[in-house]
């Protein structure tokens, strides 16, 4: 119930939404390459500490896949290619 003096008052909402093309290159477990060959891509390629590469290569091992950069596609296309290189299976998603 509503009294004489309450007044109902409509009002917009303006709502802001970024959109941002920010991509993950995830690197995929295999049966050939070896912990400290990944380690060291790693560290080499995305500039990861010994602790970041050595946990994601863990994740790569137990869980099949990890995402150890995110960025642009223009931003991992070349690390990518570069752990392609070393052999490891690697995509930007």
């Amino acid at each position: 119930m509503k009294t004489d003096w309450q007044v109902e008052e409509d009002t917009e909402v303006l709502e802001i939404t970024e959109q941002t093309d920010i991509m993950d290159l995830v690197v995929f477990n295999d049966d050939y390459n070896t912990f400290d060959h990944v380690i060291a891509t790693l560290i080499r390629v995305c500039k990861h500490s010994p602790e970041q590469a050595e946990q994601c290569t863990l994740l790569i091992h137990y869980k099949g896949k990890c995402a150890v950069k995110s960025g642009s596609f223009e931003f991992l296309k070349p690390m990518r290619d570069a752990i392609c290189e070393a052999g490891i299976d690697a995509k930007i998603v």
